[in-house]
């Protein structure tokens, strides 16, 4: 297993703000400099978001460390990129994305087995405050469980 195959970066607060309605893989337009960063794990997806610029799907706000061993030949840190889907996805996606209430999400940053970076994202509604704590006893019950089977 080399390293390309552990990168697997989640955005745990899109699951829990979230109902995710639809999911995408996308390729990401990257730098040489930015792929390196993503391959030794240094990005950061919590605050990320996606956004339709010319009828072209962005990611802002995901996060790519510098590269330690660049020189002035670095990235900049939060920087725009262009998302990579066919048209028939960047057409759903754009019509289902201006439905009140509906927002795209980035789920998941990972490297494929070909050595590419992909992002997940998801056509994702809302969650009120009370779907909020219903996850939250959820996710208690399922430990509690897990507790008492070990027992």
């Amino acid at each position: 297993m080399t390293t390309q195959d552990k990168v697997y970066i989640k955005n745990k607060k899109a699951y829990f703000e979230y109902h995710i309605l639809d999911k995408y893989v996308a390729g990401i337009q990257l730098l040489g400099t930015e792929i390196k960063s993503i391959r030794e794990g240094k990005a950061n997806i919590n605050d990320a978001f996606c956004t339709f610029i010319n009828n072209q799907l962005f990611v802002r706000n995901l996060h790519i460390s510098e590269y330690s061993y660049g020189s002035f030949y670095n990235h900049e840190a939060k920087r725009d990129r262009v998302l990579l889907l066919t048209k028939k996805e960047l057409k759903k996606l754009l019509t289902r994305g201006e439905e009140k209430g509906l927002t795209i999400v980035p789920l998941a940053l990972f490297i494929s087995e070909r050595g590419f970076a992909k992002l997940e994202i998801g056509l994702a509604q809302g969650k009120k405050t009370f779907d909020k704590r219903e996850t939250l006893k959820e996710r208690d019950t399922k430990v509690e469980m897990d507790r008492a089977m070990k027992r």
